[in-house]
């Protein structure tokens, strides 16, 4: 069996739901697009960088937009404001190579909170929290 599935993770570790907000494209928004993530979240609901360090492997990323999907990990890179960059990292082999989430270090992740996501192609877009819940 393997090891990893076995570990159990810190009871601050949240599965993360993430929908577009309105914008020109999509006036009322779409439940169609965006990320579904597993990340600790500290007392004040920011990331955690600590307990992400110690169980990165395990803070996945799904990207859905329309019928396309991806997969991949939340990454934490040094150097930037507000506690350095995370972004959605994915394979070399996928469309998107690594979307950055803007000031993730600085949002609170709760339901009803925006963050805005910038894609590999330069564009940022607004996302509505939508769902913030312990593993189960």
């Amino acid at each position: 069996m393997n090891k990893q599935a076995t570990v159990q993770l810190p009871h601050s570790f949240r599965h993360i739901r993430l929908e577009l907000a309105r914008s020109k494209d999509f006036p009322r928004g779409s439940t169609a697009h965006g990320y579904e993530f597993v990340a600790p979240l500290d007392g004040k609901a920011h990331l955690d960088p600590a307990l992400w360090s110690k169980h990165r492997s395990r803070c996945l990323v799904r990207r859905f937009w329309g019928e396309a999907e991806e997969s991949g990990h939340l990454v934490h890179k040094p150097g930037g404001a507000e506690h350095a960059l995370w972004a959605f990292d994915y394979s070399a082999a996928a469309p998107h190579g690594e979307e950055t989430g803007y000031r993730f270090g600085a949002h609170a992740f709760r339901a009803g909170e925006y963050v805005s996501i910038g894609d590999d192609a330069g564009e940022t877009h607004t996302f509505r929290v939508v769902a913030v819940a312990p593993l189960p």
